[in-house]
């Protein structure tokens, strides 16, 4: 699953405030937050609720690789 740092990293590199990516993933705003701030406990429909709207926009989760878990932005034409 999506790490709150990855959240905040992907939102960041995006553009995207809390409440688009909110108003995308369905969420509200202040669950958005909670989550990004470490301070919820979202089921894991929720986070694949985020992590689906932050790929559509343009963004690629990368797997732990022993430095951590990390996100990029997709290559044009991916």
């Amino acid at each position: 699953m999506i790490t709150p740092q990855q959240i905040r990293g992907a939102r960041a590199m995006l553009g995207l405030t809390q409440a688009a990516l909110a108003a995308a993933a369905g969420l509200s705003t202040t669950a958005l937050n909670n989550i990004e701030r470490g301070t919820a406990d979202p089921k894991a429909s929720t986070l694949t609720a985020i992590r689906k709207a932050l790929e559509t926009a343009g963004v690629i989760f990368v797997a732990e690789n022993g430095e951590g878990p990390g996100v990029r932005l997709k290559k044009a034409g991916m």
